[in-house]
């Protein structure tokens, strides 16, 4: 296992999750219209989610030795707030995340149990919320 190359991909996915904090956040101070109740509350469950990973993040990255980043990934105001533009940047957001968590998979695989079952519970989370983001964007028949 390549222990530089397994800590730069732990720090960008530590920086994609705090921008996920933020990304979240912002989408749910943007939300309008009589459905707005019960879509900030997933906006906002999915950023405390996010917080929650970037802190494992973080603690398995010093318990690797390493330095957690202070950056978070560039984000991009696109000054368009309906539910499905939100969506529709986030199911962006949740894929590169997904993309990420397989590279780190990749490079841990029969290395490190710890990192590769955190890499493999991380995957299948992603997965699970480009699913519902999905679903959520579907157009009932």
């Amino acid at each position: 296992m390549d222990k530089d190359k397994v800590l730069a991909t732990l720090n960008e996915l530590l920086e994609m999750e705090l921008a996920g904090v933020v990304r979240y956040t912002h989408y749910s101070l943007m939300v309008f219209g009589h459905t707005r109740i019960p879509i900030i509350k997933w906006l906002r469950d999915q950023g405390r989610e996010s917080l929650g990973h970037a802190e494992q993040i973080g603690e398995l990255i010093t318990s690797m030795g390493g330095h957690p980043s202070l950056k978070i990934q560039k984000l991009l105001e696109t000054h368009k707030h309906s539910i499905d533009q939100i969506l529709n940047e986030s199911l962006e957001h949740e894929r590169e995340q997904a993309k990420m968590y397989h590279q780190l998979l990749t490079q841990v695989r029969d290395h490190s149990v710890l990192l590769e079952e955190f890499a493999r519970t991380m995957v299948s989370e992603e997965e699970l919320h480009i699913a519902e983001v999905e679903k959520m964007l579907r157009k009932p028949a």
